[in-house]
């Protein structure tokens, strides 16, 4: 047996649902005719006595009250033979509405002939045994057989512009004639037949609306497992403007966000080989001169390995920092701290190597803010100064002889939305434009001015970007003014933390 499918339990519940509206509906059709085909017929039939109406009404004229009816019970016949009489005279060939046109109609439809002049009706469940006479408020039966008044059909007798009775006929309480019967039978089929058309259309748009409208689950499934296969450019045809389509545009953003990340985490193991691989190709060849015999340990070979050794520790030591994950929920012992003077301390600190370099700092505003006792950050002091020690170290690298750094410092917004503003602008020369949405990435380069010769892991960005995302804070990358680098970054003040 296959499982049930939404799509077959959709077209099932679609299914039953219009099953059960059309089995009701025929059913109530049926009943409806059933018990309406009485009142019907009632009414065509009082409708076509007419002319016992106005035969009573002439006896209550020449009586002048309908008294007479309860005096005699066979008045009630007889006033009824007299009135069919009138109608028969009427109806003969040359007299009355009907002179020249024929000969004159028969009994009412479905009486058949009426033998020895009896009135229509006048036989067990004929139409004169369920004809009454009540007064004019309608409440009193004067003459006929006792009738319920609230199932009959009425018919008001006037006189002088007065009701003086009410003429009521009961339905019929079967299908008397096999006429009846047959039409009923007809109606009866007719519902069947369009109740069967019915379903089966409601079956075929159900399973058409079942299919059109979970063909995008299916497709979420193929392109779910799709991904799951490692298949991480699969994308879906979105269609219409529904949840649906909604959900698939999530699933194409998704998959594409899952390819970039799978894409960058190959770059990184690929730039993580070739960065590991260059400093143990060095001490491999050091020592493999050791074991040839090519060259003696002496203190320049120990230097050397030491050197490689050193580059490998802190290209490790970087790769750790990078991959930090302490800083994905700040703790909670992290203390208030200053960040001017961490910056005054590492400005101090590398000065000198600024001034061997040839490069001139400004930073006025970082002393003059150091001094005073300015608002703080939560924060860990030892990774925010490194923050600060890898800008400078960036700049000191790649800056050209003779060039200058600008080191600015001020806090903006205000009450809850204060943060700390650090901008370090250094002089030629300056990254390509293409390069900058990718200078915090990890191992990369711009290679007109940074290389490894004269750069460093091609780390430094990437440890402050996570150490400042970590701190609540942002960092970017912009040409500067000054004809170089300019990164800038943002650290809320601690009473808007």
């Amino acid at each position: 047996m296959p499982p049930l499918t939404l799509q077959r339990k959709l077209f099932l519940a679609f299914a039953a649902l219009a099953a059960a509206l059309l089995l009701l509906f025929a059913g109530s059709s049926w009943f409806g005719l059933q018990r309406g085909m009485g009142q019907y017929v009632a009414e065509i039939e009082l409708s076509r006595l007419d002319w016992l109406a106005r035969g009573l009404v002439e006896d209550y004229a020449r009586q002048g009250s309908w008294q007479f009816l309860r005096d005699d019970p066979e008045a009630w016949r007889e006033a009824q033979m007299s009135a069919f009489r009138s109608f028969r005279g009427a109806m003969r060939p040359g007299r009355g509405p009907f002179r020249g046109e024929g000969p004159p109609p028969g009994p009412p439809p479905g009486e058949g002939r009426l033998p020895h002049g009896v009135p229509p009706g006048e036989r067990p469940g004929g139409l004169f045994n369920r004809l009454a006479l009540f007064d004019a408020a309608g409440t009193t039966r004067i003459a006929g057989p006792g009738i319920a008044l609230d199932s009959a059909v009425k018919m008001t007798l006037q006189h002088e512009g007065r009701t003086v009775g009410v003429l009521a006929l009961a339905p019929l309480s079967g299908m008397q004639t096999d006429a009846d019967r047959a039409f009923v039978e007809q109606q009866s089929n007719f519902v069947l037949t369009a109740g069967a058309v019915g379903l089966s259309l409601a079956l075929l748009l159900s399973w058409l609306l079942a299919r059109r409208w979970l063909r995008p689950l299916e497709q979420l499934r193929e392109g779910a497992q799709a991904i799951a296969q490692g298949r991480f450019d699969t994308q879906l045809p979105v269609q219409g403007h529904d949840e649906l389509a909604s959900l698939t545009g999530s699933f194409n953003d998704m998959a594409r966000q899952l390819s970039a990340a799978e894409s960058s985490r190959q770059r990184w193991l690929s730039d993580v080989a070739h960065e590991l691989r260059t400093p143990l190709a060095a001490m491999r060849a050091e020592i493999e001169a050791l074991q040839d015999g090519v060259r003696t340990f002496d203190d320049a070979t120990a230097q050397r390995l030491h050197r490689q050794v050193m580059r490998l520790g802190s290209l490790v030591n970087d790769l750790r920092l990078t991959l930090d994950t302490d800083y994905s929920s700040p703790p909670a012992s992290r203390t208030a701290v200053q960040p001017v003077q961490l910056l005054a301390e590492a400005l101090e600190d590398m000065r000198e190597r600024f001034a061997q370099a040839g490069l001139r700092v400004d930073a006025a505003e970082v002393a003059s803010m150091a001094a005073a006792d300015g608002p703080r950050v939560r924060g860990d002091a030892s990774r925010l100064q490194q923050v600060f020690v890898n800008l400078l170290e960036n700049s000191l690298r790649y800056t050209g002889e003779g060039g200058v750094l600008q080191v600015r410092v001020s806090v903006d917004g205000a009450g809850a939305k204060r943060e700390f503003l650090f901008c370090f602008d250094d002089s030629a020369p300056g990254p390509d434009a293409q390069d900058l949405p990718r200078l915090f990435e990890r191992f990369y380069r711009g290679e007109a001015s940074r290389s490894r010769a004269s750069g460093g892991s091609g780390l430094g960005l990437a440890i402050c970007k996570s150490i400042v995302e970590a701190h609540g804070g942002s960092i970017t990358a912009q040409h500067s003014a000054l004809g170089g680098l300019q990164v800038c970054l943002r650290l809320p003040v601690e009473d808007a933390a």
